[in-house]
């Protein structure tokens, strides 16, 4: 039989090797709590959040590359282990996403695998053509802007949807939108045309037909409107009603801005009579109608001008000498000439040679 000294160092033992046990399991795990909750993100001091951007066709080892190029992580390794439990390395999603500094390995990988895109605002106005456009949103999209304009110059696209090289531009109506930052150039594109579909609603296809135009040519003379008329909108209505008329009779528009998106000299401040020379389909000094397309994205404002013109017999218009950013309109051009003579004085006053 056993001495009670024997047992009592035995029990001594025992629950040495349980303490041991506890304190081992417990650091184990809350080392693997630190791995898994505890923060591991580092900004600069004055640095709250920032984005990261993942491409549609990264892997895992594109992931922490890009992470660790963002110096964002404070331990890469637990950040690595926390990702190959949760199998996030199986499900790389590409997007925009958005990371505060107080997240942990298991807040970001979840953020990162669930594919929870923080979406990005696009504005475009004042563009003159598709490439400006693409370029502009190629800087808020992972698509580059020769896929975006390939998209857009899709032939079974534009035959479908009754657009053409010249026109597909009148597609963009200005606004602000909403995408996720690796929505695909296709589906910008059908996104776009959703968009057309939804403006061209049943008053304004109304309208249209009123005025015996069909879309395209609306937003084509809109954009002129918008450059005769950049800086006083409620002029616009009569500049649209004088267009309206011109085409009517069967006249040239012979419109300044159409002459310098022809030059495509976008300096230009006086308009030259060897300027109304240039061969271009957009000259419209030399070609009757309406050009081929817009001369820019015009405005909403611009578009619906065009659709509730004013009604008036004015076919001549010059700018104020005032600069005002106002027009003397005309009926017959005798009185054009005196207008145009009081505008082209005041600009030779102020040396606007060109």
């Amino acid at each position: 039989m056993k001495s009670k000294k024997t047992k009592n160092s035995l029990v001594k033992v025992i629950a040495g090797v349980i303490i041991i046990g506890i304190f081992s399991i417990s650091y184990i795990a809350f080392e693997l709590y630190k791995k898994v909750f505890k923060a591991n993100i580092k900004f600069g001091e004055d640095i709250e959040e920032r984005y990261v951007f993942i491409n549609s066709t990264d892997n895992f080892s594109d992931v922490v590359t890009l992470l660790s190029n963002y110096n964002l992580l404070l331990d890469t390794n637990s950040f690595r282990w926390v990702a190959e439990k949760k199998n996030y390395i199986n499900n790389i999603k590409g997007g925009k996403y958005f990371i505060h500094r107080d997240m942990n390995n298991n807040e970001l990988i979840n953020l990162l695998r669930s594919g929870r895109q923080s979406p990005v605002k696009v504005t475009f106005n004042n563009l003159r053509s598709l490439h400006e456009v693409s370029a502009k949103l190629s800087t808020f999209l992972e698509s580059d802007s020769l896929e975006i304009i390939n998209a857009f110059l899709d032939k079974d696209f534009l035959k479908e949807n009754g657009f053409n090289k010249n026109n597909i531009i009148s597609i963009f109506i200005p606004n602000t939108y909403e995408f996720y930052w690796n929505t695909s150039a296709n589906k910008l594109r059908d996104r776009m045309l959703k968009e057309y579909k939804n403006f061209w609603n049943t008053s304004r296809v109304k309208r249209a037909s009123d005025i015996k135009l069909s879309f395209q040519e609306i937003s084509t003379l809109a954009s002129i409107v918008e450059k005769e008329q950049n800086i006083r909108s409620d002029e616009r209505p009569a500049i649209a009603g004088l267009y309206l008329n011109r085409v009517k009779k069967g006249m040239r528009l012979e419109s300044d801005p159409t002459l310098i998106f022809a030059l495509q000299d976008f300096n230009i401040n006086r308009v030259l009579n060897k300027d109304k020379k240039v061969k271009s389909p957009y000259n419209t000094y030399l070609n009757k109608g309406i050009p081929p397309g817009p001369i820019c994205i015009p405005s909403i404002n611009s578009i619906d001008a065009v659709l509730n013109a004013d009604k008036h017999d004015y076919i001549f218009m010059c700018a104020k000498e005032d600069f005002s950013g106002y027009h003397n309109f005309a009926k017959d051009y005798s009185q054009h000439l005196i207008n145009a003579r009081k505008y082209q004085k005041m600009l030779n006053k102020k040396r606007i040679l060109r």
